[in-house]
């Protein structure tokens, strides 16, 4: 081109080069052919949305060219990754403080004295005999299946299993209000009183107060609320706070990897690791209860927002596997930012892990991943569940029939077990078909 100009110009012609003024026509015919289909794709697009314009498009020239259109706005997507953020209004601090703090429990079962002390009350014996025959049981089920079945739980879970059943049958006692101690008569809750000092060294930060029903008795009971595991030892009584510290610190002692859940809508349970199955196992103690997480939920009808594990090694947000319809069984997660939430459980675990090895750090990272997959398919298994039970019949005549029933909500119907039933009742966990009524004044602390 700047040859043939300069021969215009009269200037004396230079040898062109055929090829090269080819291949440059070639690609502006390219150019030409290509904004000639971008713009017939610009009319098209426009034309169809014209009839039917956004309520953005209305009173709104349409652009000519899809170059010379707005960027896209991405304030409509939720599902893309969350980026920790740090807290920062006073709310989510005070979140932040107390996760911090409980997240301290585990720590606590980490003393080597304690854990000595531990397997002396326990019945090793008896605990390993019972252990071996399950396990010996499941192993001869998954082998006559063949195929090379895997027997549904291994040794160290049988283990478990058993100290579950003699700590609820034989070791640890519930308490809701204390009997009088001079004639054994019911008392009732009068208030909180302050520990007294040797109440205090031995863990208790409240101590509640009743008084004995008897007209003439009149005698005051003190309940301190421990929660050394040490002392739990000894006195082998309280309430779910009491049975999660000590059966935790139990499972320890055995040898096993533990988490003390912690959940908002006061109430708290035990996670054992499962190194045959490779995943957190729900344990709760109070309901000698093995691998039911649906518990709660199906099972005593109640709603939950948070419930956070705490293990020496960090900590993580398991609410999925404990709440898998948040529509029915969730309740509002106000207490913070999902995103806030998401670096505390970072912070906590970069805290615990800090002295680790680099294979020891790596091995625990690979269990976050296979547990946030986990978690990730209980969501999408809850949503094929609702949608597995619409009837099609439904929808062709426009009726709505009765639900599908969902075998796997069937299994934990059951409401709670521990407890009086008042004291059940109060706390709204009598499971489906029981009159609830939280009243939050009736309820005693965990």
């Amino acid at each position: 081109m700047a040859d043939a100009n300069a021969t215009q110009r009269g200037a004396p012609a230079a040898h062109i080069d055929s090829d090269k003024l080819a291949h440059e026509i070639t690609e502006q015919f390219r150019q030409v052919l290509s904004t000639k289909r971008m713009n017939e794709l610009t009319t098209r697009s426009v034309n169809s949305r014209s009839a039917s314009p956004a309520p953005r498009d209305f009173g709104t020239p349409q652009p000519p060219s899809l170059h010379n259109a707005p960027p896209p706005s991405y304030s409509s997507l939720r599902n893309i990754p969350l980026v920790p953020q740090p807290p920062q209004d006073p709310r989510s601090i005070r979140f932040k403080n107390m996760l911090l703090s409980l997240s301290n429990m585990p720590i606590r079962w980490e003393n080597p004295g304690l854990l000595d002390e531990a397997l002396r009350v326990v019945p090793l014996e008896q605990i390993y005999n019972e252990a071996e025959e399950e396990s010996q049981i499941l192993q001869a089920e998954a082998e006559s299946l063949g195929d090379g079945k895997k027997a549904a739980w291994g040794y160290q879970d049988c283990v478990v299993r058993a100290l579950l059943r003699w700590f609820k049958r034989s070791f640890f006692t519930w308490v809701n209000n204390p009997p009088c101690s001079r004639c054994y008569s019911p008392t009732i809750a009068v208030g909180m009183a302050a520990p007294l000092p040797d109440e205090q060294a031995r863990g208790a930060n409240q101590v509640e107060l009743y008084k004995c029903s008897v007209d003439g008795c009149g005698v005051y009971e003190r309940y301190p609320r421990y929660n050394d595991a040490f002392v739990l030892l000894q006195t082998r009584k309280g309430r779910c706070g009491e049975w999660a510290n000590c059966f935790s610190m139990l499972c320890r002692a055995v040898g096993s990897r533990v988490r003390w859940v912690w959940n908002s809508e006061d109430h708290v349970w035990t996670e054992v690791y499962s190194v045959h199955r490779k995943r957190w196992i729900h344990v709760d103690a109070c309901e000698e209860a093995w691998d039911k997480p649906r518990l709660y939920t199906e099972g005593w009808g109640k709603k939950l927002s948070y419930c956070i594990a705490f293990s020496v090694d960090g900590a993580m947000d398991v609410t999925r596997r404990y709440v898998r319809n948040p529509t029915k069984h969730g309740l509002k997660r106000d207490r913070a930012p999902e995103a806030v939430l998401l670096y505390i459980m970072d912070e906590i675990r970069a805290m615990r892990r800090s002295n680790l090895s680099k294979q020891d750090k790596f091995r625990l990272e690979g269990e976050d991943m296979r547990e946030n997959r986990e978690l990730r398919h209980y969501v999408i298994s809850s949503i094929a569940t609702e949608v597995s039970k619409i009837n099609p019949a439904d929808i062709l005549s426009g009726r709505q029939g009765p639900p599908r029933s969902d075998p796997d909500a069937e299994k934990a119907l059951e409401g709670r077990q521990s407890g009086a039933t008042e004291w059940i009742r109060a706390r709204g966990e009598g499971g489906r078909g029981t009159p609830n009524q939280q009243n939050p004044r009736d309820q005693h602390p965990r």
